[in-house]
């Protein structure tokens, strides 16, 4: 239940009261928004992770652990989805630390009706009319992120798009009233299993790993939402899926079709779930691995930063992967505007480590440092 695409603000400041921690006021202002860091709820006594199996009368404390920031496994009626607070980026990050990805992939928000999914979205006509047609169902729209936009950065993949759906299952839309946010939701498996379609597929893969899984039995449909992009002047099929395509084209006339799996993996960025076709990059140079920084650079840190440089962001001053990837994007795009106002020459990284999320940031990294076309 990922996706394509083209910010709720619980944070707090970093700045230290004594002369010893002061540092620049671009260096401060870059380490503002630092989310608080929230784990999965652990079984009493501080031992392993236990993901609770909840019933279906259970969906208020499913939507209480959503709003604590943990992870809730959800059945939609197309396959089950894992389910964090879409505008808390410590809970987005978790989607991905639960799943083992590899990769930042955008993802598919949830909402409980249309109305509320396009206050994060701008809707035109075409988007209106399937909304009206197919939701609640099994249909996503990937559509432009609105300057309001509530959902956070990473789960877009940092892209100025977003992918909202309305689910046509009744658990799920009751648990996405009463949490009260956008969810978040690829599906619930680990990364390169098949999706799950009963909970004891989530727990076969996630057990231990998230927080609950909401049992609603086995998903009607079994095979993931259609996803189609409205982004640009034609309606785009990026991800066949639980609405057929002919049904889309009796409403909107033709649809196109995206780039053929080979070719739309050697992009190296992904539009939807298996299809990779832009990214977000900055518009100055990056450069990876600095191990010290030049006047003329805008410094992304990680773990102490490294003296010396024009403005800084601060991915984690302790080193925690998954603050850092709740940082990452918000970051990248705080460097390009003030370091370009301040007239930096480019963003300089410092080496993230290769394990766990560090595998993710570094890919993403990697993308917008690659040679420009």
């Amino acid at each position: 239940m990922g996706h394509r695409g083209r910010p709720g603000d619980r944070r707090g400041r970093g700045r230290r009261g004594d002369a010893a921690g002061w540092q620049p006021a671009a260096l401060r202002q870059g380490r503002l928004a630092q989310p608080g860091f929230r784990l999965p709820r652990r079984a009493p006594g501080g031992g392993d992770r236990v993901t609770a199996r909840l019933g279906p009368g259970e969906v208020a404390r499913a939507a209480a652990l959503l709003r604590q920031g943990a992870l809730v496994a959800f059945p939609t009626e197309t396959v089950y989805g894992l389910g964090g607070d879409a505008t808390d980026g410590q809970a987005v990050a978790g989607i991905f630390a639960a799943k083992g990805r590899p990769h930042f992939n955008p993802l598919i928000c949830h909402y409980p009706d249309a109305e509320a999914a396009f206050a994060d979205v701008h809707a035109d006509d075409r988007a209106r009319a399937l909304a009206a047609r197919f939701w609640p169902g099994a249909l996503t729209l990937v559509l432009p992120r609105r300057p309001t936009c509530r959902v956070d950065l990473l789960a877009g993949a940092g892209l100025d798009t977003l992918a909202v759906r309305v689910p046509a299952h009744p658990l799920a839309l009751d648990l996405l009233r009463q949490a009260g946010m956008p969810v978040a939701a690829p599906s619930a498996n680990r990364s390169g299993q098949v999706s799950p379609t009963t909970p004891e597929h989530v727990l076969d893969g996630l057990s231990g790993r998230i927080a609950a899984v909401l049992d609603g039995g086995a998903c009607p449909v079994g095979v993931e939402s259609t996803v189609l992009d409205l982004t640009g002047t034609g309606p785009v099929l990026l991800r066949p899926g639980g609405v057929e395509a002919e049904a889309i084209e009796a409403l909107l006339g033709p649809v196109g079709r995206a780039l053929p799996l080979a070719a739309a993996a050697a992009s190296q960025s992904l539009r939807s779930p298996g299809l990779m076709l832009s990214h977000y990059a900055p518009s100055l140079p990056v450069r990876l691995g600095a191990r010290s920084v030049a006047a003329d650079e805008a410094l992304l840190a990680f773990g102490p930063a490294l003296p010396g440089a024009a403005v800084a962001w601060s991915l984690s001053e302790g080193g925690d992967l998954r603050e850092a990837a709740a940082r990452l994007f918000a970051g990248l795009r705080w460097l390009d505007a003030e370091g370009a106002r301040q007239g930096c020459a480019r963003i300089a990284v410092m080496p993230v480590p290769e394990t766990g999320l560090g595998v993710a940031i570094n890919d993403r990294l990697a993308r917008a440092a690659a040679p420009r076309p």
